[in-house]
Order: C-alpha cells, then sequence, then structure tokens
C-alpha cells in the first residue's frame, strides 16, 4: 500500500489547496502500487487522476497547466518516475548511507536552514558503474520526501537545431522553480562532456554553457541529480556546481550477500550458506543480482516450488556474468 510519506504529502497538498501537488503525489502512488503488483489499483488511481484532470480542463481558467503531470511541450521533456523506494531498502556502504541520510534531514529541515542563511545540499552528482543504485537514489528521495520525481528526457531535450535544446532546457529549469520535486538527469555525460573533446560540437558546448548558467542560478526548493557512467569525460566546471558528489560502486561481499537475502525474501529459506552466491556473483552490479534472483524466484513459480534452490541462483548468476565477459572481449 501508499507510504505513510505519500499520505503525508497527500494531506498537507489538500489543506494547502495545492491541486497539482495533489494529483502529483497520486500519480506516484499510482506508480508504486503497479510497482508492489497491484495492477487493478494502479489502474483505479490513474482512471480518478484522468477524470479529475479532464474535469480540471474544462474549468474556465487563464493560468498555465500545472506541472504535476507534464502537458504540452513539457510531456516530452520530463516523465513521471516511481518514487515508492525507500532508503532502508537500499544495499549501500556505511558512508553513502549517511551521506544520503544527511540530504535527507536537511531537505527536512530547509526552512530552519534557510532561516540562518544557509542552502541544504539539492544539487547531487551521482558517479559510478551502471547498475549500482543511481537511478534507485532518485526513487529512495523522492520515497522519503514525498515529492515527485520528474526523469529529464535527454533524448527530446537534445537536438540539432541551433538554439533548441538551450531554450527547452530553460523550460525544465523554470519547471524545477515551479514545483519542488526531484527532477533527474541521467547518463548526463551527454550534455556535460568537456568542451574541447575530439567529438566535440558547437550546440553540445552551448547546452553545457547554459547548463552551468542556470544550475549556478538556481534558487529553488527542487532537488536536481545528475547521475553518469563516465564522470571522468565530464567537464571539470561542473563539480563545483554541485553540492554533492556521491560515488557508487560494485558490491563486496557482504553487501552481496545482503543484497541477495532482501530479493528472494520468502523464497529463500531452503538456502543455507551464502557465500557460494556471493562467490559467484563476484563483479556483478546490484541491478543484475536483483535480476538473477527474480529469474530463480520465476523458475521456482513454473515448476511450482514454493522455494528457491542455491544452485539456481549460482547458474543464474554465472550465466550474467558470462554474459559480461563475452561483451568485454
Amino acid at each position: 500500500m501508499a507510504s505513510g510519506e505519500h499520505l503525508k504529502a497527500l494531506v498537507r497538498s489538500h489543506i494547502k489547496g495545492d491541486d497539482s501537488h495533489f494529483l502529483a503525489v497520486a500519480m506516484q502512488m499510482a506508480a508504486h502500487e503497479a510497482k508492489q503488483g497491484h495492477g487493478k489499483l494502479a489502474q483505479d488511481l490513474r482512471t480518478l487522476i484522468d477524470a479529475a484532470h479532464s474535469k480540471k480542463s474544462q474549468m474556465p481558467s487563464a493560468s498555465p497547466v500545472p506541472i504535476g503531470l507534464p502537458r504540452g511541450e513539457l510531456s516530452n521533456l520530463l516523465a513521471v518516475g516511481a518514487a515508492g523506494t525507500r532508503l532502508s531498502e537500499m544495499v549501500l556502504d556505511e558512508s553513502t548511507q549517511q551521506r544520503l541520510a544527511r540530504i535527507i534531514s536537511e531537505q527536512r529541515n530547509f526552512e530552519k536552514i534557510r532561516a540562518h542563511g544557509l542552502s541544504p545540499r539539492r544539487k547531487l552528482l551521482l558517479v559510478g558503474p551502471p547498475g549500482t543504485g543511481k537511478t534507485m537514489t532518485a526513487s529512495a528521495l523522492a520515497g522519503e520526501l514525498g515529492i515527485p520525481l520528474y526523469i529529464v528526457r535527454l533524448d527530446s531535450l537534445i537536438t540539432k537545431f541551433m538554439g533548441e535544446t538551450a531554450a527547452k532546457l530553460r523550460q525544465v529549469f523554470d519547471a524545477i522553480r515551479d514545483t519542488r520535486a526531484i527532477y533527474f538527469f541521467d547518463e548526463f555525460d551527454s550534455i556535460g562532456s568537456q568542451r574541447g573533446l575530439a567529438n566535440d560540437v558547437g550546440e553540445i558546448r552551448r547546452v553545457l554553457n547554459s547548463f552551468l548558467q542556470m544550475i549556478e542560478q538556481d534558487q529553488s526548493n527542487s532537488l536536481i541529480l545528475a547521475a553518469t557512467n563516465h564522470p571522468e569525460i565530464l567537464d571539470y566546471a561542473l563539480f563545483r556546481r554541485f553540492d554533492d558528489v556521491i560515488e557508487y560502486g560494485l558490491p563486496n561481499q557482504k553487501q552481496t550477500e545482503a543484497a541477495l537475502k532482501s530479493r528472494l525474501a520468502n523464497f529463500s529459506k531452503s538456502i543455507k550458506s551464502w557465500k557460494p552466491l556471493s562467490l559467484a556473483a563476484d563483479g556483478l552490479s546490484y541491478a543484475e543480482l536483483a535480476k538473477a534472483a527474480d529469474d530463480a524466484i520465476k523458475d521456482a513459480i513454473i515448476d511450482d516450488r514454493a522455494l528457491v534452490e542455491a544452485e539456481d541462483v549460482v547458474r543464474h548468476l554465472e550465466e550474467r556474468k558470462a554474459f559480461h565477459q563475452r561483451k568485454r572481449i
């Protein structure tokens, strides 16, 4: 069911009369329920939300369409992400866990912090290999804070026409200013690469310059997250624009065991030793661990078994390792 933070966010937005935020949180709840496998409930929520938007659109108003559910040009630039994850569900090293907890604490107390002329951390650069938790962090921050998660669609943002990309980027930053949410720039190196690289083109240089100016000037209450697998090619000027740079890595043996235990949950009572699994998983990301565990669970379901066996999980882990080794050849 919906998290306590979602319910509190709904009540707060109702009290404030903020319909756009109310509907945005409701959409986040629908995405959360869909993720939990509650398809009927998720569809019912979406139907109610669509009906509310339809009714609202028929009312006379001279004001622009709110960003709760991006419309018009913004619908091509922003996608609504799932925000049902909680920080406690993530397997992280102690340092990263503490840094994210500190960001959440500062955000929950941002009014007190700003009353003393200071700013809470809200511009974050997440770096690390694919599947190590960067996207999940965006979802967890949104879930913990009870605010929407919007994913910036770089495929729609970047165009070949001079000046058009910068204009679209300005629309995104206007949304960041107008609606408190988490705005997630994934694969950020596509616009943040160093100026002067051999494959650099003029339009991308102009986009990067525009981004640097806009993020420098941004004084909103939103959180801006940028994620990259290739921090080494980012322009140096970017790093000082972010309040924090958080590094993610592949899980160690202890973290691998914790991730597999969490993912397998009630299906793993027959597994007596986790060391063979963690050894078989060496070099895999959190995302690959989750996929291998899910494959083992699906095998058990198809075979009408209530539990997964250790050798089933090991087989799927080794299949994924073999695939990645072939890719590296």
